[in-house]
């Protein structure tokens, strides 16, 4: 009796335990259909405004997101393929053209993942790749880039995909150059302009975000911006933007002035005058002649290309004759009395025997 208990006990056990491993077997096959069922692919981006870039609503557009361009350079990884695995240039009609695939695919106005959608519904459409994984990178880019030009210590092109702040890129490259001006002016480019008039980003832009009032060109005072760090003039920057720092205007005083030299427009010297120019220079020197003084300013329709203006300085420092605004590039001459000079020095040398009128003799 014992012993029938005992088998009962046994046959119970035994069924138990491949019940346990069938409902494991089953979980396990479970799972594998689960890992290894095909995966369905997005549709395709919509096409329905011819105008809008491929893939992206106009109102819904992102400064951050990155849209593929004419003549990009793409990087395209497809897993497991390393002969698909290169560098794509996208061509001047916004296409690429992929190994295997009976044409061109579209990719300009998509972003990196939408062309990489694109790019394994063709391939899955012409049986090229049953499950193809497909990475897109952006790695050289003309739209997604910010020219920095002008007075910075590094002009150049700075790969931007998203927005940026002008003190950011300015930063970038390098800081202000020490010929810069007052100001810096940023034109704007197709993405900001698009962005702005979209109203996307009002805190930042201001009046800008306001589609009947969005400028191609935004002047700023740089004075204010690094030294007085003024919200408002730190605007953001797009990709496709150009940023051209100014350089400040040259004047040069020549000739028989304490310190001739060349002196900077800056802003505190914006309204430069013959006689703020001559106050930089030190005034006049003991042998200047003040009333032959000579303004060379450039002139294209000048014989020489500069038109040369009398300036009797004498008088205007007097107060009988105006002041005279000056401009960049103006040349302020000063010349000296050479006669003078030599009767002094004729002066120093009496006692080595050297008289006045041989002084004279020798100028002449």
């Amino acid at each position: 009796m014992a012993w029938a208990s005992g088998r009962s006990w046994w046959r119970i056990v035994s069924v138990g335990r491949g019940l346990g491993f069938m409902a494991l077997w089953l979980i396990l096959a479970g799972l594998a259909c689960l890992f290894w069922a095909p995966r369905d692919l997005p549709a395709a981006p919509q096409q329905e405004n011819a105008g809008a870039p491929r893939g992206v609503e106009p109102q819904g557009l992102k400064a951050e997101e990155t849209l593929i361009a004419a003549n990009d350079l793409l990087f395209i990884q497809v897993f497991d393929v390393e002969q698909m695995t290169r560098e794509y240039r996208v061509s001047a009609t916004g296409t690429v053209d992929f190994p295997l695939l009976a044409g061109p695919v579209q990719v300009a106005g998509l972003t990196p993942q939408q062309a990489a959608q694109a790019l394994a519904q063709k391939c899955i459409a012409e049986g090229v790749l049953s499950r193809p994984q497909i990475s897109v990178t952006v790695r050289e880019s003309r739209l997604h880039a910010v020219a920095v030009a002008g007075a910075v210590k590094n002009p150049q092109i700075y790969p931007v995909f998203g927005r940026i702040s002008l003190l950011d890129i300015l930063t970038q490259a390098g800081g202000v150059a020490d010929d810069a001006g007052s100001t810096v002016t940023i034109t704007r480019g197709e993405v900001s302009r698009r962005v702005l008039a979209a109203g996307a980003d009002p805190a930042g832009a201001g009046e800008e975000a306001k589609p009947a009032s969005v400028p191609a060109t935004v002047n700023i005072n740089l004075q204010r911006l690094l030294e007085h760090g003024d919200p408002n003039s730190n605007l953001e920057v797009y990709p496709g933007d150009r940023v051209t720092v100014q350089r400040a205007g040259i004047v040069y005083v020549v000739g028989a002035v304490i310190r001739a030299g060349a002196y900077r427009l800056t802003e505190a010297n914006q309204d430069m005058t013959v006689l703020k120019a001559l106050a930089l220079a030190g005034s006049l020197g003991p042998f200047a002649k003040a009333k032959k003084a000579v303004l060379l300013r450039p002139n294209t329709s000048a014989p020489q290309g500069r038109e040369e203006i009398a300036i009797n300085l004498q008088a205007m420092l007097r107060g009988n004759v105006a002041d005279r605004p000056l401009q960049s590039n103006d040349i302020l001459f000063v010349p000296d009395s050479g006669m003078m000079k030599a009767l002094h020095r004729g002066a120093d040398l009496a006692g080595m025997g050297i008289s006045y009128a041989g002084a004279a003799a020798i100028v002449q």
